[in-house]
């Protein structure tokens, strides 16, 4: 496909915007470097149409988990136009805040008050003021991905390795203060080892533990109770970041299923789909401690964020959408093994059925078969990657598609790898892996 629009755009980016765009996990050079479209002129559904109105069906992370129902979503497109008409910022406030705090303790019975966002990160940051705030006490512990801020990038002043273990290799802590050096401490999902450890050596000090409950894999059996016995005994505020996993297996956050309750929660991304919201829940001994400290800014109160947020969460209850994602991300997972097999390629996958991800398992020449798998399931349509991010509006007819050009895909890798001709065949740079190669 010509994609020339979009590739002279972002080259014409890169001289006026550093990094080229504001999200580095949609730096076309993640997926496919000089190939990959870059820019979208419209998107409905599970569909995307490029510059130069190339039409794709998005079988990679749509809205990189945030369009949960789908692109452009009518009912919520529809409540979000009826906020914007009725005057989307006031001097007053907007009661649909009242509404969404209401519905989420509604959903999380252990929730007691709720404060609000408009992105995970900073969500994320929020929540780390009021646990400090709470509990007077400085030190954080850590497991996965939680975002940008100087609280958690601080985690590398010490060891710049100690984040290599949450997802993010090789971040960089320029323009952290390094007197934050040791206040963000990680351990390790499934190793309850590594938060005793850290205990021992910092407990008393520890503000919050906070962490995802589920990533890639399911907790295994008694790690999230200890984690919560250890914060009881520890005085710390267990938070969990549900910004990636909310919503997504079931209506409310994924901890609901583990049965074990945090004392704040997290959530951004799908709980509005695609339109900026994010909220923090928690208990109310801890989230009154907001008011002890300066929590404010303009823009959380405006009202077309919690419009989306309520108008998404009641279509996902009475659609039970989360049935359907899960269901639509077991069909893909099904088909990249049953294409593996059938091509004598040898794959791994993880993640919950809605955020699943794809990996071959080929050594050193695994990366460069993920980029070919971009380059050529692109020539048929598709922006593939190594994840795929469910959407209410994925239907069985995108998947059947999608394992028809998979297949195929898989097919010509499985023929370059046997003929040694797999690099000859990229028409472009190798796709980036994590963020080490970001410059």
């Amino acid at each position: 496909m010509d994609c020339k629009k979009g590739l002279e755009l972002y080259n014409k980016a890169k001289n006026v915007i550093p990094g080229g765009t504001q999200l580095l996990s949609k730096r076309p050079e993640m997926f496919l470097p000089d190939q990959w479209p870059a820019y979208y002129s419209k998107c409905k559904g599970a569909e995307v149409w490029d510059l130069n109105d190339n039409k794709y069906i998005d079988m990679s992370i749509n809205g990189v988990g945030a369009c949960i129902l789908g692109y452009a979503d009518p009912d919520v497109n529809n409540a979000v136009k009826n906020a914007i008409e009725a005057g989307s910022m006031c001097t007053l406030n907007c009661p649909e805040e009242v509404e969404l705090a209401n519905l989420l303790c509604e959903l999380h019975p252990w929730a007691e008050m709720a404060r609000f966002g408009r992105c995970g990160g900073e969500a994320m940051a929020i929540s780390l003021r009021i646990a400090r705030a709470s509990t007077k006490k400085d030190k954080i512990a850590f497991c996965g991905y939680h975002g940008w801020h100087d609280w958690y990038l601080s985690a590398n002043i010490a060891d710049d390795k100690n984040l290599d273990g949450q997802l993010l290799p090789g971040l960089e802590p320029l323009g952290v203060p390094r007197v934050l050096a040791g206040t963000a401490l990680p351990f390790y999902y499934n190793q309850p080892e590594s938060l005793d450890e850290l205990i021992r050596r910092h407990g008393g000090e520890l503000a919050a533990i906070v962490m995802e409950p589920v990533r890639h894999s399911d907790p295994k059996e008694g790690f999230l109770q200890h984690v919560r016995v250890t914060a009881d005994r520890i005085g710390a505020v267990l938070i969990f970041d549900e910004v990636t996993s909310g919503w997504r297996m079931n209506l409310g956050g994924i901890h609901l299923l583990y049965g074990v309750n945090p004392d704040m929660a997290v959530f951004a991304k799908g709980i509005s789909s695609g339109y900026p919201m994010a909220a923090i829940i928690g208990k109310r001994s801890v989230m009154e401690a907001a008011q002890k400290t300066f929590i404010s800014s303009t823009y959380w109160t405006e009202k077309i964020g919690p419009v989306a947020a309520l108008a998404t969460l009641k279509k996902m209850r009475s659609h039970n959408v989360q049935e359907h994602l899960i269901n639509i991300g077991n069909m893909v997972v099904d088909s990249w093994r049953k294409a593996a097999a059938k091509s004598s390629l040898k794959i791994k996958t993880h993640g919950i059925p809605p955020l699943s991800h794809l990996a071959f398992d080929h050594g050193e020449l695994s990366q460069t078969m993920h980029t070919l798998f971009t380059q050529e399931m692109l020539k048929r349509g598709f922006l593939a990657s190594k994840a795929f991010y469910a959407t209410y509006a994925h239907t069985n007819t995108h998947v059947k598609e999608y394992q028809t050009a998979i297949l195929e895909v898989f097919q010509i890798i499985s023929k370059a790898l046997k003929n040694k001709r797999i690099e000859k065949i990229l028409q472009g740079p190798l796709a980036h892996e994590g963020f080490r190669r970001l410059a």
